[in-house]
């Protein structure tokens, strides 16, 4: 089964996508995006404030929290040279992303680094204004391989965390397919209004479309909502450049899921649950594996990760959904823990079996994207008719593109 999916040809989900329907930026309202919405065999046209009445009837939204960092920090040598220095994923406080935004100087991350040739030794300074107290930022390169270098950053005064220097000193790292400059909007309309916990390089994009007024509405219709946390890694704008999928290697991200919603995704695993994005989809369906794992393997370190092709071997049967979520459950209450913490390089792809997911609430990804075989994986070839259909009818695509309502079956 692994070889099968390994051997997919990523040039089957290829589509023409000319820049100009690549939205720049997003609408001034943000609930005024378009929706298409393709349930079973049909597809529609609406708004997005609208989805509620095409929503299954007490169905479970899972958002994502995760909060996009201004991860993208530009230095200037005194020769001129400039050298970005892009945020990835923390190695202080042991990878976890709350410990290490609070942490005063110095803390050390894993980036990948622009015009890095030019940068042959010694620190780069930045000098600061934060809270109208002069600081100035350092970064040392300590290690440097293929996939990233290990920078070390340092600050006077140390006292002040690393968040408060990252939101005087750094830049929100916009999608390089906008090819532009992030700009003072981009602030607010690159985070979800219910952005909570820092650590993601990119936005979880189907929740821009979400305004505080529409999850009321949403919940007044008896639809009830539900948190995860996702962070999202720069990996995610990464194409496929192999001919087949086995060849590409998936990012590892972090996942936080509270104990209260593993709760309530096994109390209503009959009820439609819907992932609103890529990232809460991936994470809700990791969830599922990590019981799998828990239930086949017992509770050690190695089942809190993930496998990219975990999900694909071949097995006589697999445990029900409420099954994986009580074996998770069951962990929790050993180690008296409230929340799970781990992390997965799922590769979601046609093949892989979809345990909680009943819907998809996303935008329109990429060309031959992982994230384009996610949302095959849940409706098949329909995803063709959905895009051509979005071509046709001038929807915008991308991040700050229109959205789309996937139900794969009349429910």
């Amino acid at each position: 089964m692994i070889s099968n999916v390994q051997n997919i040809n990523i040039a089957e989900y290829d589509y023409p996508l000319p820049d100009e329907r690549i939205a720049k930026y997003p609408l001034a309202e943000r609930d005024a995006s378009k929706l298409l919405v393709l349930k079973g065999a049909s597809i529609k046209e609406d708004h997005f404030r609208n989805i509620g009445q095409y929503l299954p009837e007490k169905s479970v939204l899972v958002f994502n929290e995760t909060k996009v960092v201004r991860a993208r920090l530009q230095f200037v040598k005194e020769s001129g040279a400039a050298i970005e220095v892009f945020c990835l994923e923390p190695v202080t406080g042991g990878g976890d992303y709350q410990l290490a935004f609070s942490a005063p100087s110095p803390v050390e991350w894993h980036c990948l680094v622009g015009n890095s040739r030019r940068w042959k030794d010694g620190p780069l300074s930045m000098p600061l204004t934060v809270r109208g107290q002069a600081v100035t930022l350092y970064a040392e390169r300590l290690e440097k391989n293929d996939a990233y270098s290990l920078i070390r950053f340092s600050w006077e005064p140390s006292a002040m965390s690393f968040a408060e220097v990252l939101e005087a000193a750094g830049e929100i790292p916009l999608p390089p397919y906008l090819h532009r400059e992030a700009e003072p909007s981009d602030r607010e309309r690159y985070q979800t209004v219910f952005a909570k916990y820092e650590g993601s390089v990119a936005a979880p994009t189907a929740s821009l479309h979400l305004t505080k007024e529409l999850i009321a509405r949403l919940k007044e219709q008896g639809h009830s909502i539900e948190e995860v946390t996702l962070h999202v890694g720069a990996g995610t704008f990464r194409p496929v450049a192999s001919d087949t999928i086995g060849e590409h290697e998936m990012h590892s991200e972090s996942i936080i899921v509270k104990r209260q919603t593993i709760e309530h995704l096994h109390d209503n695993i009959e009820r439609t649950i819907i992932p609103v994005g890529t990232t809460s989809m991936r994470t809700i369906e990791s969830l599922y594996w990590i019981g799998v794992m828990f239930i086949e393997q017992g509770f050690n370190e190695r089942t809190l990760h993930v496998e990219q092709w975990f999900p694909y071997r071949d097995r006589v049967a697999l445990p029900s959904a409420k099954e994986s979520l009580e074996a998770i459950l069951k962990y929790l209450d050993m180690h008296h823990l409230d929340a799970l913490h781990a992390t997965t390089a799922l590769m979601i792809a046609p093949s892989c079996p979809i345990r909680i997911t009943k819907a998809l609430i996303t935008n329109f990804h990429q060309p031959k994207s992982t994230l384009l075989l996610l949302v095959s994986a849940l409706i098949g070839d329909k995803w063709h008719e959905a895009y051509d259909f979005a071509l046709k009818h001038d929807f915008r695509f991308l991040s700050y593109g229109d959205s789309c309502l996937f139900i794969p079956s009349a429910r």
